[in-house]
């Protein structure tokens, strides 16, 4: 919130012109007003005299307090004015919809239901350091903006006041303001910060379930429910979060000693739990949540509301944690159901930063209080399998992958997950046979087993078989029709199969599937480059790195700069896919990259050799372990050429080729190893198979390393033939 102005009284009110009413009560009245000297709309609240007339002071002096405040949540207060006769309060006009509103036409969604828990929590937690509670949070007390802002009304009731003029003065005639009241105010004690808390929990159930606890009565029979019962029995749906159902029983406890502490620990909390980037804002606000009919009324026409700007303080203590201290340490222990479905949804986002760690952590939950767990331990050999595929750099992760997977099957050999565990393993292990057997196994238990799909589709494409691999991704995504994992796989065949235009068609169908998936900005990167469509790359590019910095798309960045012979660019794009803290500093392939860039940049020489020399030392222990892998053979031998050990590179080049005589890639990694050791005829060979395998003109074009063969006679012949 911007700085307000002081708070000062004013002789009179007679310089706004008062305009609709918007509401009234016991309490004073609340109209909306402009302010032609500031050419503003405003709110203005007159408060009835017998309300303030014995504690002025206390009055100004609660509403500076409460104006001090600079959170965006916050309405801003203006002035506090006196015409001699009354007291009014000239305040912030707000537009927007009422939590209560919203949640009357509109399901939220598990990251939207977080991310006004966040606001508000790190709102309150401000309130709370200035001296401040609200006393009376509740959804006709919160509203979002168009914007997605979350705003507070009527901050500073100090229980006897009611700033929007809609309640009466009996706190136990107002039904909606019972069933947010913590047990102990029910039982007479004042509201504290832990009370604020319950109440921020209530809304949290509330939003989870689209009704308050006891939703059925009202009145007295409502506060004696709430007094008598606790959060544990309240009625929970089946397919509620069950970590959104410990954070809100943590800050619903009847016994405020127990509730979690603080609002900071409850924000950064809930910010643990969201699963993505996703705000109130972009999920409500957006054009195609506009179109849709729960939201369709969204700001039918603008509500103004106005608020009080001063609260007593009623006796609040409060214990102020850092964020060390916000462990779930204060937390009831989650259940082993919900470990299993937070590692599970872990598993299904593998790509996402920290989701494998989260993974790992849920199945050793389960495992240290049931070591005879084998839906854990096959997560966990799933976890363990995925971390190894992501950098191939430590081998011990794939023997425990194994190890649990192993175990999983041998303490149930009918559970589905066990199997497909045990196809992912192998596959890692490039026993791609046994893979397939497994995954077959796991799909005949279970027909829609997702990782027994990934793994058998994924095999076949390495595997290079084609129309199976077809048939596999159209079942699997025929079981998971939303799921964007199977339409990059089919996106990958496409592109394998050289369909560059049927691969960009289903990596933009994955990206509308999931925007967060970074992935699917690389890969679709990539096809467009192959089509290219060059700036359409590096626009993509640039969009997934807006979603978060990945090596992937560094790589991918990289690589479309070389193409235009950016080569600074480029060698700062690679540098940052090999850094620790935006890439990976043990894929052999990005530090190749980079080696590749720095052998153009002038006095980069020795950095050059360097990196080549990572790459090669990275690739090293893969072919120790898939000694048979074309790829990496042909690889080791184009590192072993700008290196300058001919012998090697001679070696693995035609052994590669030997292995795959039909892939472009290994063709055009040859007649580069060729050329760079001086073997121009055995290169233009090479290159000459590689252009009929349809390695793309354009990228041999513009490959630095064959600058010296392209003006060689022969090379025009060979493009003459071409045409």
């Amino acid at each position: 919130m911007t700085s307000s102005p002081d708070l000062i009284a004013t002789p009179s009110t007679e310089r706004y012109r008062l305009g609709k009413l918007l509401g009234n009560g016991g309490f004073g009245d609340v109209h909306e007003a402009w302010d032609p000297a500031l050419q503003r709309t405003v709110a203005i609240k007159r408060l009835k005299p017998d309300l303030v007339r014995d504690q002025p002071d206390n009055l100004l002096q609660e509403a500076r307090l409460a104006a001090s405040l600079r959170h965006p949540a916050f309405i801003q207060i203006y002035s506090l004015e006196d015409d001699g006769h009354s007291k009014s309060i000239v305040m912030e006009l707000v537009g927007g919809k009422t939590l209560h509103q919203l949640l009357s036409t509109t399901k939220l969604s598990r990251d939207q239901i977080l991310d006004i828990v966040c606001q508000l929590a790190d709102a309150m937690a401000q309130a709370h350091a200035a001296g401040l509670i609200h006393g009376d949070l509740k959804p006709a007390n919160l509203m979002i903006e168009p914007s997605g802002q979350l705003r507070i009304m009527d901050f500073g009731l100090a229980r006897k006041i009611d700033p929007l003029a809609t309640e009466s003065g009996d706190v136990l005639q107002t039904q909606g303001t019972i069933a947010y009241l913590a047990p102990e105010i029910l039982n007479g004690k004042l509201p504290s910060t832990l009370s604020d808390i319950y109440a921020v929990g209530v809304l949290m159930y509330e939003m989870m379930h689209g009704e308050r606890p006891f939703a059925h009565l009202h009145g007295l029979a409502l506060a004696a429910a709430q007094v008598q019962s606790s959060c544990t029995q309240w009625a929970i749906a089946p397919d509620a979060d069950q970590d959104m159902v410990t954070l809100l029983r943590a800050m619903c406890a009847p016994d405020p000693a127990m509730r979690i502490p603080t609002m900071q620990a409850v924000k950064e909390t809930a910010r643990a739990l969201q699963g993505s980037d996703s705000t109130v804002s972009q999920r409500l606000m957006s054009p195609t949540a506009a179109k849709e009919p729960s939201t369709s009324r969204y700001i039918s026409r603008k509500i103004i509301y106005c608020s009080l700007g001063f609260l007593l303080v009623l006796g609040a203590t409060a214990y102020w944690g850092t964020t060390e201290e916000i462990t779930r340490q204060w937390l009831p222990p989650i259940s082993d159901s919900a470990h299993m479905s937070n590692g599970m949804a872990a598993l299904r986002r593998f790509d996402s930063d920290g989701s494998l760690d989260i993974a790992i952590e849920n199945f050793n939950a389960i495992l240290a209080k049931q070591s005879n767990h084998a839906a854990a331990s096959a997560g966990l050999a799933l976890a363990y399998a995925l971390r190894f595929a992501g950098d191939r750099s430590d081998a011990s992760w794939l023997q425990r992958a194994d190890a649990s997977a192993q175990a999983a099957v041998a303490l149930d050999d009918q559970l589905a997950l066990g199997y497909a565990a045990k196809s992912y393993v192998r596959w890692q292990q490039v026993r791609n046979e046994e893979g397939l057997q497994f995954a077959n196994q796991a799909l005949q238990l279970d027909p829609t087993n997702l990782f027994a799909h990934n793994t058998k589709c994924g095999i076949l494409l390495h595997l290079q078989r084609y129309s199976e691999a077809e048939l596999s991704i159209e079942a699997a995504r025929k079981a998971h029709p939303t799921e964007r994992l199977f339409v990059d796989q089919l996106g990958e065949l496409r592109y394998r199969q050289g369909d560059y235009m049927g691969a960009e068609q289903a990596f933009r169908q994955s990206i509308r599937l999931d925007p967060d998936a970074v992935y699917s900005y690389a890969n679709l990167s990539m096809t467009l480059v192959r089509l290219g469509r060059d700036d359409e790359a590096l626009q993509v590019l640039q969009q997934g790195l807006q979603v978060r910095p990945n090596g992937h798309l560094y790589s991918n960045l990289g690589t479309a700069l070389f193409s235009r012979g950016d080569y600074i660019g480029a060698a700062k794009a690679f540098e940052h896919a090999v850094s620790v803290s935006k890439g990976n500093s043990i894929a052999y392939l990005r530090w190749a990259n980079l080696a590749d860039t720095l052998r153009w940049i002038p006095g980069r020489e020795s950095d050059s050799q360097q990196a080549y020399r990572k790459a090669a030392a990275l690739i090293k222990p893969l072919l120790e372990r898939a000694p048979d892998n074309a790829t990496l053979i042909s690889r080791m031998g184009l590192y072993a050429a700008k290196l300058g050990d001919k012998d090697v590179a001679s070696v693995m080049s035609q052994k590669a080729v030997s292995a795959k005589p039909s892939n472009a890639d290994i063709r055009f990694r040859a007649a580069i190893a060729y050329e760079i050791t001086g073997q121009r005829d055995s290169a233009l060979l090479e290159l000459t198979t590689a252009q009929q395998l349809g390695y793309p003109r354009k990228l041999i074009g513009t490959e630095p390393d064959l600058l010296a063969l392209r003006s060689d006679p022969r090379f025009d012949l060979l493009k003459m033939e071409e045409e």
